[in-house]
Formats: C-alpha cells, sequence, structure tokens
C-alpha cells in the first residue's frame, strides 16, 4: 500500500464503525476515501437543502450541527471533532439535510460516497448495527429530544417571558386625556375605562406623562390634594417606553430598573398600549417586579432580611422558563442592586447625611453583573476628596461606622462577609477619590503580583449607590493611566493565562485528583475565571468601559482582532459553563445543601460532555493567542 492509503487505514482503523471491518475490507474502504478541505465557519450542509453525497469522517478540526426553528431560534445537536462522523442521515434519507453543518475551525474530513456507504451498510451487520444504534437511535431519541425538552440547555415549559413579545400582552388600547384636565376628572377616566393608568398628551396629543392609581393615592389623597387641581401637576413626566417587537424579559428589566408599575408600549412610534406588573404576574404566575415591590417596602434590616429569601424562587422560575444564563444573572443584578440599595438607605436613616458625597461600588461577580445565587460580599467606597484635615477627620469617622453597618446588613440579608476583607468596612477599601487614584496608579505603574491580582478584582468596580459621577471620575482616571501600558497589561496576561481550562492532552478532562470533590471540575475557577480574565484584559486594553463579560465582548468586536474572530464562540461558551454552573448550584439548594461550583463530568450527558470539552479547549486556543500576542512584553 502507498504511505497515503496506509495513513488512511490507520486513521480509520482507529474509528468507529470502521474499527469493526476486517483489514480486507477496511482496505478497500479506504481506497475509495477522498480528502476535503472545509475553512472555518463554512455552512458544510444546510438544512432542508440538497442531500449529502458522502459520509464525511473527520480527520482535523470540527463541526457544529444545529437547527433553526420556525421562530428563528438556534438550536444546536451537537459538536463532532477527530474520528466523528456526520452526513449519515442525510444519505439514508436521500431527499434533503436535516440540519445545518458548519465548521467551527478549519476542518478536514475524509470523505466516502453514498454507494460505498450503502454497501457497507449491507454487507457488513456490525457497520449497521453502529449507525442504527448508535446514530439514529442516540440522535433522534435523545438528543433531539434533549435539544427539545431539557432546560439544562434549552429551556423547558412554556417559555412565555422569553419568548412573548410585550406587544401581546399589551391588548387593551391605551387611554389618553389631556394634561389639563382635573385630578378628578383623570380619575374617573380611570374608573370608567377600568384602568390603572392614563397616559397624558400635550396640545398636540403626544405623550408628555402618565399617571397611575399609585400617584392618586399617594399624591393626592394622603396629602389632601384639591380633587380639582390640574393632573399635570402629579403626573410622571419620564415616561419610560418598550417596543411591542422586546420581548417580555426586556421589558420585565426596564421595570424593574426604573422601579416603575406600568410601561408604555410603542409600535412604529404610535403608543399601542400600557403593560403593567400584574399583567406579567398574569402570565408567568409571579413576577420579579413583585419581589423588587416587596424589598422597597422593608423598613428595616430584619423586614428586608426576610424579603430577600425571595430572590432564589426567582432563579427557579427562571431556569424552569429556559432563561439564558446571562439573562438569569441580568435580573439577579437588577434585584440585588435593589436590595444593596434599601439597605443602604436603612442604614443611612440610622446615620444621618454624610459629610461627603459617596458612592458604593460593588467588584468581582456583582460588579460584572455575573452573580447567580448570593456570593460572597465584594463592595468598596469612594467618597468625594475632603478640602481640610477637619473634613478628613469627620468623613473617616462617619464611613468606618457607615460601611461596618451596610456590611452587616447585606449578612443578614444572606450576603456572607469577604474572607479576604474585600469590603468597605475595610479602610483599606474606603478611600477618597484622590486615594482611589494612587492606589490604581500604584498597582499599574508597580505592576507586583499583588497588585495584579488586585487589579483583577477591583477594576470590575461598578457604581451601585450614591454619587455615581465618582465611579466614573475613577474609571476615567483608569483608561487615562492605562495608556501605553504595555508593561501592566503583559503582566496581567502572564497572570491570567497560568489559570488553564482542565481539559488534556488527550481532550480528556483534568477532575480533582482527591479530596472533598475528587473526580469534579471547578466550573468556576477553571471554566468561567479564564474567560471572564480575557474579557477583561482585552476591554482595559482598549478602554472597554462595560464590565460585564458579554458586554465587553459585544463591544470589542471589530475593534480586538482576536475577539473579532472568536467573540460568538466565547459568548456562547460563557453561557454555557454558566447555565451549568447555575443548574449544579440550584440542585444542591433544592436538597438543603450550600451551593458551590464543582461538577462530575459523568453526570452531565454526552452533548454537555462536549459542548464543555469544545469550551475548554476554545479557552485554552485563545489563551494560547494571548501569549503570542502579549510575551514580547514581559517574557
Amino acid at each position: 500500500m502507498s504511505l497515503i492509503l496506509e495513513d488512511v487505514v490507520e486513521f480509520l482503523r482507529d474509528v468507529p464503525p470502521f474499527q469493526f471491518l476486517d483489514e480486507r475490507t477496511l482496505t478497500s474502504v479506504a481506497r475509495d476515501v477522498s480528502l476535503e478541505f472545509y475553512p472555518k465557519g463554512t455552512l458544510i450542509l444546510k438544512q432542508d437543502g440538497n442531500p449529502s453525497q458522502h459520509l464525511s469522517i473527520i480527520k482535523k478540526g470540527g463541526v457544529r450541527i444545529y437547527l433553526v426553528t420556525g421562530e428563528g431560534e438556534e438550536m444546536v445537536i451537537d459538536y463532532r471533532g477527530e474520528g466523528d462522523c456526520f452526513g449519515f442521515l442525510s444519505i439514508i434519507g436521500g431527499d434533503h439535510s436535516r440540519s445545518n453543518v458548519v465548521s467551527v475551525d478549519d476542518t478536514v474530513c475524509y470523505q466516502l460516497g453514498r454507494e460505498a456507504v450503502l454497501r457497507l451498510l449491507e454487507s457488513n451487520p456490525s457497520f449497521t448495527e453502529f449507525f442504527l444504534k448508535t446514530v439514529l437511535i442516540k440522535y433522534i431519541d435523545k438528543t433531539y429530544k434533549e435539544v427539545q425538552d431539557r432546560s439544562l440547555l434549552y429551556g423547558g415549559g412554556d417559555k412565555v417571558l422569553f419568548t412573548t413579545p410585550v406587544g401581546e400582552l399589551a391588548v387593551k388600547k391605551a387611554v389618553s386625556k389631556s394634561q389639563d384636565i382635573s385630578v378628578q376628572e383623570a380619575a374617573r377616566a380611570m374608573s370608567f375605562n377600568n384602568i390603572s393608568s392614563l397616559i397624558l398628551t400635550d396640545e398636540d396629543g403626544m405623550p408628555v406623562g402618565i399617571v397611575t392609581d399609585r400617584d392618586l393615592r399617594g399624591k393626592v389623597v394622603a396629602r389632601a390634594r384639591a380633587f380639582d387641581s390640574p393632573v399635570k401637576d402629579i403626573m410622571s413626566r419620564s415616561l419610560v417606553k418598550v417596543d411591542a417587537m422586546d420581548y417580555c424579559f426586556e421589558a420585565l428589566l426596564k421595570m424593574i430598573r426604573y422601579g416603575i408599575h406600568h410601561l408604555i408600549v410603542v409600535e412604529s412610534g404610535r403608543v399601542k398600549g400600557v403593560v403593567t406588573n400584574h399583567d406579567f404576574m398574569l402570565l408567568q404566575g409571579t413576577s420579579p417586579v413583585s419581589v423588587v415591590r416587596d424589598i422597597e417596602g422593608r423598613q428595616t434590616v430584619e423586614e428586608l432580611a426576610s424579603a430577600a429569601g425571595r430572590i432564589n424562587k426567582i432563579v427557579a422560575l427562571l431556569l424552569k422558563e429556559g432563561a439564558r444564563a446571562g439573562n438569569i444573572t441580568r435580573i439577579i443584578t437588577e434585584i440585588n442592586d435593589r436590595l444593596v440599595r434599601q439597605a443602604i438607605e436603612i442604614v443611612s436613616r440610622k446615620h444621618g447625611p454624610a459629610p461627603l458625597p459617596y458612592c458604593w461600588v460593588c467588584l468581582g461577580s456583582e460588579g460584572r453583573k455575573e452573580q447567580t445565587f448570593k456570593t460572597d460580599q465584594d463592595n468598596a467606597l469612594i467618597y468625594a476628596d475632603p478640602a481640610s484635615k477637619e473634613e478628613q477627620d469627620a468623613a473617616e469617622k462617619y464611613f468606618a461606622s457607615f460601611t461596618a453597618d451596610v456590611n452587616d446588613a447585606l449578612t443578614a440579608c444572606g450576603f456572607p462577609a469577604c474572607t479576604a476583607g474585600y469590603m468597605a468596612s475595610n479602610e483599606r477599601w474606603r478611600l477618597p477619590l484622590k486615594g482611589w487614584k494612587k492606589l490604581f496608579r500604584d498597582w499599574i505603574y508597580d505592576p507586583t503580583p499583588e497588585a495584579v491580582l488586585s487589579s483583577l478584582i477591583f477594576f470590575d468596580f461598578r457604581a451601585v449607590h450614591g454619587d455615581i459621577s465618582l465611579a466614573e471620575a475613577l474609571r476615567d482616571a483608569l483608561f487615562s493611566m492605562l495608556k501605553d501600558q504595555g508593561v501592566f497589561l503583559g503582566f496581567m496576561a502572564n497572570t491570567i493565562i497560568k489559570n488553564r481550562p482542565p481539559i488534556g492532552f488527550f481532550k480528556q478532562f483534568v477532575v480533582e485528583k482527591g479530596g472533598e470533590h475528587k473526580d469534579e471540575l471547578d466550573l468556576k475557577v477553571k471554566g468561567l475565571s479564564p474567560l471572564v480574565d480575557i474579557a477583561r484584559l482585552f476591554a482595559l486594553e482598549n478602554g472597554v468601559r462595560e464590565t460585564s463579560t458579554v458586554e465587553r465582548l459585544h463591544a470589542l468586536k471589530e475593534r480586538h482582532s482576536i475577539v473579532d474572530e472568536y467573540s460568538d464562540e466565547l459568548e456562547h461558551a460563557f453561557e454555557f459553563i454558566m447555565l451549568q454552573r447555575i443548574h449544579r448550584q440550584m440542585g444542591r439548594m433544592e436538597q438543603g445543601l450550600l451551593p458551590e461550583n464543582f461538577i462530575n463530568p459523568e453526570s452531565m450527558s454526552g452533548l454537555e460532555k462536549r459542548m464543555m470539552k469544545e469550551s475548554f479547549n476554545l479557552i485554552t486556543k485563545v489563551q494560547d493567542l494571548v501569549i503570542e500576542k502579549y510575551k514580547p512584553m514581559i517574557w
């Protein structure tokens, strides 16, 4: 045999189902094989397109197999790599391709023609049995069902929150009146139309405000305001709107963010209707808005702690509805932010006005809007620069007591104290603006290992409460300091690439060898952290102000060559690993156990294992590109 033929035989000898063939048949098959190269991103087979004329055996690279539903939603069926086959169902059906097949890397395939495959099926029972049992049964009865039904990957239930356009909820036509009518006339109009809100317009008929039943209770009845006074005196002039084509999830986020219970729905620039918190409660049985309202109504730390217990139930609801990990963390972030603000407001009433403006900032996963369940506190305080020593002393005394009480309140609400001390009650992390600028400058200009590790936590800071301009001023200063600081970025790159995903040379998982988590993977430290670190590094290099990993990847697209090439894959990997982590944590909490970040690969399905390996391999590949890019700076 020629060297090329020997290479083909040697490869197929270890690939099922060709490994079941005798040597003579295997050599005959090898003579019929051709070689095909597909550059990364090539659409090899198109759903409902022409059927494949070959069985493709992947020699190098990999492909993604996915379906596009009638609603335009993309559902991944499988990822296949070296030694795997694709195109079998298309050959057997002979009429069209059942799915899309796209190369996820530069891919080389051995191809065996349709007639040769059919001959093998007729003459070799072991070959036939493999495809009938391993491909057809696994693909149709298990994998496809997994895609359709399992909430672990794609969600279950009706998923109404994430699939229903808000316009479908705004079925009642919006009722509007002139802003010049009286309070009593507005109340009569709302009563007559059995509505809880009224849109108010100017002389041209354009919406200028909204009045709700809460306004009537709180601003008229409670304050004994005259019923004949103009309704425009009590209306809310800041109109928050949502497009009718947006999903209910986006509308819900706006209601939480702006602390409102009515939202105007517009269609083609015109008012279509109004949606309320009650509409969402009817749609999904409960609403995160009601949790926020409950939190904001609590007036003591004890009351706030009891309300905080409802947050985990929202996570369970979102998982049931098949929410993406990013959507879950966004909603949880909004709710947790409200809880932190309410805790600060409660403590502020005890301590009285602060001597200087301040900004409470969160760090780490909370700073990146990636918090899942209640993790350790990571926060800090920035306050305005004092004008005198007396003002400095007063600020230090006030904020020392104030931050201690806030941290204690958050602990009572289920956020444990940070074991490493990254909390505002620690005097190291409670500084005036000029102190923070000096600290950041010291870290950047003298990048010791400790300084770089600190920057990985603190450079993800995000303002939660207080004078937001202080946080923005610090971020402006940070990016000004980072200009032309390739050495610091190189040290940061050197630090983060040392944390490699747990995947071995032969693409096998590298699990914990002993201890409490023997045979398990750490999804947070070894899976998510490398992705987070990569996005942060590139964001700091390019002046991207966003703090969340997904937002950073979006902002870096078309601005950074590495991210531009791999942004979609990196985002999918982040979403997948995060969702696995959330489900693992939720499962433990349902058993009365503390949430953790470890998972045994054997508890995952074959499809999940494949996706996890592909995610780890992708992260490793991008880390290698980081090494190549930053090596000249410090190595």
